[in-house]
C-alpha cells in the first residue's frame, strides 16, 4: 500500500488548481483522471472579471481575478509555455442604452478598475459596431489545454498521475479516519470530476444540472483583429488567422456531441458582427459543471469526512478555480470555515 495525503479525482481546471495548492506544501498526493473531454479543455480560457451583460462583478470577483492572474502567470513561467497572455476585450454595444449602462457602470468604484470610461473607436472594416466600443482593462486569455498537458507531463514524470476510470465502489473507510482506494491509503479524496459528479454515488444528488456549451473555430484571414470581441457571444483571436467563436448555452442536452443547431446559432450571430469571409475549421462541445444557483459546490461530506468536493465552477471556471482551490485547502488543512454561498452544506438533504 502506498500512503498519500490526498487522492485527487479528475484533472481539469479544478483538479489542477488543487494540485498546485498541494505542490507548494509537503503533502503527498496522486491524481486519478480518466482523460475524458472535460469542459476545461473546451473553454475559451478568457478571464474577464466583469459580467458584461449586466455590468456586474461576480462573487468575490476582484479577489478571484487577482489570484488567478498571479497563478496562471506563475504556471506559464514554470513550464516555459506561452499559455498566458494579456488580451483586451472590446464590448460591442447593442444599443445606446447599453452604451449608457457602460458609462454608469464604469463610474462605480467596484467596476472602475476594469471598465475603461473612454470608449474605443472601431478600426476594423470587417467588424460591425455602429457605436464605439467599450474596453475591458486587464483581461487575460489562458491556453488551458496546453497548460493542462504540461502539468500532466510533470505529474507523470513523478509517477503521480494515473490515467484510468475511478471506481467509487472500491473506496473503503478505515477506523483510523483514513480511506483506502485500491493500492492507496489517503487522508482524503478530493473529487474534481466536473459533470462526472453524476456518476459519483456520494455527491450525485447535489443540484449540479450542467450546461452544454459549443464553440466554433474559424479561419478568417481578412479579419485581422488582436482583441477579443464581446457581443452576445465572444470572438477570441487564437493567432494565425484563427478565432474561437462562442459559446452557446444548452440546459437540456447532457452530452459533448457538437450539433448543427449550435453551429447555425453561432453563424447567425457571427453574421451580425463580422462581414468578411471565413471558414469553419472545427466545432467543439463541453458540459459546464453549473449549479442551479450559479454558486460552486465545495466542502466535506457530512457522513464521510474523508471525502471532499471541488465542483460547480460553471462558466467562470478559469477565473474561479485558483480561488476555490485555496478556499477548500484552507478549510481542509487549517479548519477555516466555508462561506454558506459556496458550501455543499447549503443542500443538507442532498447529502444523506
Amino acid at each position: 500500500m502506498k500512503k498519500v495525503d490526498y487522492i485527487i479525482v479528475g484533472f481539469g481546471l479544478a483538479g489542477m488548481a488543487f494540485c498546485d495548492q498541494l505542490s507548494r506544501t509537503k503533502l503527498k498526493y496522486v491524481v486519478i483522471d480518466e482523460q475524458r473531454d472535460a469542459a476545461s479543455r473546451v473553454a475559451a480560457g478568457l478571464i474577464n472579471p466583469v459580467t458584461l451583460k449586466r455590468y456586474t462583478m461576480p462573487y468575490k470577483g476582484e479577489e478571484q481575478f487577482d489570484l488567478a492572474s498571479k497563478y496562471f502567470q506563475r504556471l506559464a513561467a514554470s513550464y516555459d509555455k506561452e499559455t498566458f497572455e494579456i488580451l483586451p476585450v472590446l464590448k460591442i454595444f447593442s444599443s445606446i442604452e447599453d452604451q449608457n449602462n457602460w458609462f454608469e457602470a464604469s463610474d462605480k468604484p467596484i467596476l472602475r478598475r476594469f471598465l475603461n470610461e473612454k470608449l474605443v473607436k472601431n478600426t476594423s472594416e470587417y467588424v460591425e459596431a455602429p457605436l464605439q466600443l467599450g474596453e475591458v482593462n486587464e483581461s487575460l486569455r489562458i491556453n488551458i489545454p496546453q497548460l493542462l498537458n504540461a502539468y500532466i507531463d510533470s505529474l507523470k514524470s513523478k509517477a503521480l498521475y494515473y490515467s484510468e476510470n475511478f471506481d467509487h465502489s472500491a473506496i473503503t473507510f478505515n477506523t483510523d479516519s483514513t480511506v483506502t482506494y485500491k493500492n492507496f491509503i489517503a487522508k482524503r479524496i478530493v473529487f474534481a470530476e466536473g459533470f462526472g459528479i453524476k456518476n459519483n454515488p456520494f455527491f450525485n444528488k447535489l443540484p449540479l444540472v450542467g450546461n452544454k456549451g459549443e464553440y466554433l473555430i474559424i479561419k478568417a484571414p481578412n479579419l485581422n483583429i488582436s482583441e477579443a470581441l464581446k457581443a452576445s457571444f465572444f470572438v477570441i483571436p487564437l493567432g494565425g488567422d484563427y478565432y474561437k467563436v462562442g459559446a452557446t448555452f444548452n440546459w437540456k442536452e447532457k452530452d459533448t456531441i457538437p450539433t448543427t443547431e449550435a453551429r447555425d446559432e453561432l453563424q447567425s450571430k457571427l453574421k451580425k458582427v463580422i462581414t468578411c469571409a471565413y471558414t469553419i475549421e472545427k466545432q467543439v462541445a463541453g458540459m459546464r459543471p453549473t449549479t442551479g444557483d450559479r454558486r460552486p459546490l465545495i466542502g466535506v461530506h457530512p457522513k464521510y469526512p474523508q471525502l471532499a468536493l471541488l465542483n460547480g465552477l460553471g462558466t467562470r471556471g478559469t477565473m474561479m478555480s485558483p480561488y476555490l482551490a485555496q478556499v477548500l485547502f484552507d478549510h481542509l488543512e487549517n479548519g477555516i470555515s466555508l462561506d454558506d454561498e459556496v458550501s455543499i452544506l447549503r443542500f443538507p438533504k442532498k447529502l444523506v
